[in-house]
C-alpha cells in the first residue's frame, strides 16, 4: 500500500485488523519506479518490487500510539475551530 496524504489510514486499520500483513510503503520510494504506465501496471509493479525485497516498509505505531495520535488530531482541530470562532457540529 502507498500512503499519500491521510486516505490510506482506515483501509490499512482494516486490512491490519483483518489479519493481513499490509506493508506500508513511502510514496516518494515509489514515486520514479520506471515503467509505470497504468494503474494496473504500477500496482502489479509494485507487487513484485515487494516480492523481491526492494521495497522497504515505513514504521507504523502500535495501535495504541495511533489512537492516542488520532484523539490529539482531533483535539488540535477543535481548537483551531474554535479560536477561529466556527460553530462545532458534533460527530454523528
Amino acid at each position: 500500500m502507498e500512503s499519500t496524504g491521510g486516505h490510506w489510514i482506515p483501509l490499512f486499520q482494516i486490512l491490519e485488523t483483518a489479519g493481513f500483513e499490509v506493508c506500508l510503503v513511502n510514496a516518494r520510494h515509489c514515486k520514479n519506479l520506471p515503467g509505470r504506465k497504468t494503474a494496473v501496471q504500477d500496482c502489479q509493479r509494485r507487487q513484485y518490487l515487494h516480492s523481491v525485497s526492494l521495497l522497504r516498509g515505513s514504521f507504523r505505531p502500535s495501535a495504541t500510539v495511533c489512537a492516542v495520535r488520532a484523539l490529539l488530531h482531533h483535539r488540535d482541530g477543535l481548537g483551531r475551530a474554535a479560536a477561529l470562532g466556527l460553530k462545532l457540529v458534533p460527530a454523528q
